[in-house]
């Protein structure tokens, strides 16, 4: 598929790709039990009042225009809003802090505040209390006494949409569309500034790859926050196919909405598809008999699979009848109709990527940082391999310094950090290359291996370097184990603390005859530490013996967002891991 030469502004897809295809379902979401759907045309008068009506509380060109929401159509009919005045977006994670907030707003000079909720609401107005120039909040919801974003609409009536044209064509592709606040695991939030070319770009770079190869008939389940730049470029490249976009009640209604939306497209992280792995594990330890041991030769078939070889006759058939028996149940669960489920923010373990491709269910890993809008690699279903992010986009030029770091070159790199020369400086050189942070090498000459974060290395008291994601991965690999951090900075030997699958616990406990009291307990019986130290040792015979796990620990809670030990993009925040934990880990090492 060629790109679309009438896009060069993100809102260009609104005329060029949502209008043509004229879908009743543009976009939906659900209120109050029933899917609430708009129209294609329905969305463009809606994004043109937006406009108007900003227009007439005063927005101009380049204004900051904040946006705190889970993902709904209005998230979309603000920022599309705001885009066609040439104004700025600041989208803003729903979980983040009041002074984090607080320091957003005054950062990015934010003039106009658009929230989901009264919590929000509630936030917002705490972190705005002693700023200056916030001409106003509106809420998505409706609440007492708070101004609604119908209000902005309202000021729209009776007006000549012709009045916007001049404005667009105003545009140009160079100027700046976002601002992005990374939330890092480390230090205060950077803006990263985007521009409609990078987007653009970004979008045409995809469909020129085929890496989301979609037709205007299908239907899209988003889920994951629009705040972040790989969900909402996404939603792009849907509204560039023509697809149908239904959003989410929330996180904790996403199997729901899989059966209802039947959709043939998502994007995920990596977390997400280990929750949903362990959740069908659970449920195949509850089976007896038969019933149990088809579901784990199953199992066991499927982490075998390769899609990219030949697997031969005999596993065929075998494949042909798990899928019949047990498989389709899992295409079930997420809907029926799925063609591609794009995983990214992190890396996949290969048994969950083999696992879901056996059931017939592809999972595309790509590869890419809010610097980079986001996509730098992607997976493209006919030609990958397992453990690696794909190939580069055909628009990207990519290099691999002296030690190992990832630098890429092309339109999708970010113009750089609002207000900040200096970190700009660092992250792009004199030569146009951004260096990624990220350690990484090309398999074969052209697929992907992103092989850990240069900032998460670390170095034990032999002098040797550690990349801790690659071994962590590979602990995940045991179905006893739902998280692992891997520890030992200035140590003789890594260690980890370990979080069990506490389902998979209780159904080893059962089968070994040891009584199962709570989680608290069990995780101080000695059997249960034995057999997690021999699920270790197994587990690192092919890692490098300097780099091999020696000692764990095991905890019963898991790394939250809530905790403040995961990123809302469910990366891990070390440090505090570290630091929450400093005891017990030194205690590995006494």
């Amino acid at each position: 598929m060629k790109s679309n030469p009438n896009i060069t502004r993100v809102f260009d897809l609104l005329p060029n790709c949502v209008l043509p295809v004229n879908k009743p379902d543009a976009f939906a979401n659900k209120v109050n039990g029933e899917w609430r759907k708009y129209s294609a045309a329905e969305v463009i008068d809606i994004v043109d009042k937006v406009s108007i009506g900003l227009l007439k509380l005063g927005v101009k060109k380049d204004d900051k225009i904040a946006i705190i929401s889970p993902n709904r159509p209005e998230w979309n009919f603000i920022e599309l809003g705001v885009q066609q005045l040439g104004a700025v977006s600041v989208p803003m994670y729903p979980t983040i802090t009041i002074e984090d907030y607080r320091y957003i707003f005054a950062d990015a000079e934010v003039k106009f505040i658009f929230v989901a909720d009264a919590a929000l609401l509630n936030k917002v107005r705490q972190a705005t209390e002693s700023l200056q120039g916030i001409q106003g909040i509106y809420t998505f919801d409706n609440i007492k006494g708070a101004n609604n974003w119908s209000e902005v609409t309202d000021l729209a009536k009776g007006e000549d949409k012709a009045q916007l044209e001049p404005l667009k064509a105003a545009v140009k592709p160079e100027d700046l569309l976002t601002l992005i606040y990374t939330s890092g695991t480390t230090g205060q939030p950077k803006g990263v500034m985007l521009t409609h070319d990078n987007i653009v770009s970004n979008i045409e770079g995809l469909v020129e790859a085929k890496a989301l190869d979609l037709l205007p008939e299908d239907r899209a389940l988003s889920f994951l926050p629009l705040c972040h730049i790989y969900e909402r470029t996404d939603v792009y490249v849907y509204m560039y196919n023509g697809v149908s976009i239904y959003y989410a009640e929330s996180m904790e209604t996403i199997a729901d909405n899989l059966k209802e939306v039947k959709p043939h497209v998502f994007a995920t992280v990596p977390r997400l598809l280990e929750k949903v792995y362990d959740k069908i594990v659970a449920k195949g330890y509850e089976l007896s008999g038969i019933k149990k041991q088809l579901f784990f030769w199953a199992l066991n078939l499927g982490l075998k699979y390769d899609p990219m070889k030949p697997m031969g006759w005999w596993y065929d058939t075998q494949l042909k009848i798990a899928r019949k028996l047990i498989f389709s149940k899992w295409q079930e669960a997420l809907g029926g109709n799925i063609k591609l489920v794009a995983s990214g923010s992190a890396a996949l373990q290969p048994r969950l990527s083999r696992i879901f491709w056996a059931a017939g269910i592809p999972v595309a890993e790509g590869y890419g940082l809010t610097e980079t809008s986001p996509v730098i690699s992607a997976s493209i279903l006919t030609d990958f391999r397992i453990g690696c992010v794909g190939t580069i986009l055909p628009n990207i030029e990519l290099k691999i310094a002296e030690d190992g770091e990832i630098c890429v070159k092309g339109p999708s790199i970010m113009k750089g950090y609002y207000k900040k020369p200096q970190a700009t400086a660092e992250a792009i050189d004199a030569d146009g290359w951004f260096h990624t942070g990220d350690i990484g090498e090309l398999s074969e000459g052209k697929y992907l291996k992103i092989t850990d974060r240069k900032k998460e290395i670390f170095k034990t008291s032999g002098g040797k370097y550690v990349a801790p994601q690659l071994v962590e991965n590979k602990l995940k690999e045991s179905v006893l184990i739902e998280q692992a951090i891997v520890v030992g900075e200035g140590q003789k030997f890594p260690s980890a603390l370990l979080i069990p699958e506490f389902n998979a616990l209780k159904d080893w406990c059962s089968r070994s005859g040891i009584e199962y009291s709570d989680d608290a307990q069990m995780i101080k019986n000695p059997k249960v530490k034995e057999k997690f130290d021999e699920e270790v040792k197994a587990l690192m015979k092919d890692i490098a013996q300097y780099e091999q796990v020696k000692k764990v620990e095991l905890l019963t809670s898991l790394f939250t967002i809530d905790s403040g030990e995961l990123t809302p993009t469910l990366k891990m925040k070390r440090k505090v891991i570290h630091n929450k934990y400093k005891d017990l880990i030194e205690g590995m090492y006494e």
